[in-house]
């Protein structure tokens, strides 16, 4: 009775630890999503005048946002965390089923982040140009692998 037992637990564990794995992927991706728009919502209430311009809070905001965007965000899209796996999610099946454009369309965002912090300190008036880089990158992702 005791080997079924030992058993049929060390056949659940396997599938414990995707169901954690895909939970954990999910739960990173959201949380890595509202740590850019913080930084993005910092930036743009800064050029649109809606918060006072603080360069020093304008290059730490592009310095995280350069950061971020050097994680391996793609990497977080794991198997079983799709829509057509049931997860509510905004991301759409196309990012599994083209991954490596996915991929490319990240690594945009990672061109254009470079320097942000650097950028956002240089006055109110280089926000603009900065987010309509940054802006573009996110949006040519989303234009394809994000819900409306």
């Amino acid at each position: 009775m005791r080997q079924l037992i030992l058993a049929s637990a060390i056949a659940i564990i396997p599938s414990i630890t995707l169901a954690d794995a895909a939970e954990d992927a999910i739960e990173a991706r959201e949380g890595y999503m509202k740590m850019l728009q913080i930084n993005m919502g910092t930036l743009a209430g800064m050029a649109k005048g809606e918060i006072d311009y603080d360069a020093e809070a304008a290059t730490t905001a592009g310095n995280n946002i350069e950061t971020l965007s050097n994680y391996t965000l793609p990497a977080l899209f794991i198997e079983g965390t799709s829509p057509d796996d049931g997860v509510e999610t905004e991301a759409l099946p196309a990012i599994w089923e083209n991954s490596e454009d996915f991929a490319t369309k990240f690594a945009g965002l990672q061109e254009a982040a470079t320097g942000a912090g650097a950028a956002a300190g240089g006055g109110q008036e280089a926000l603009g140009p900065l987010l309509q880089k940054l802006g573009g990158a996110c949006k040519a992702c989303h234009d394809d692998y994000r819900k409306d």
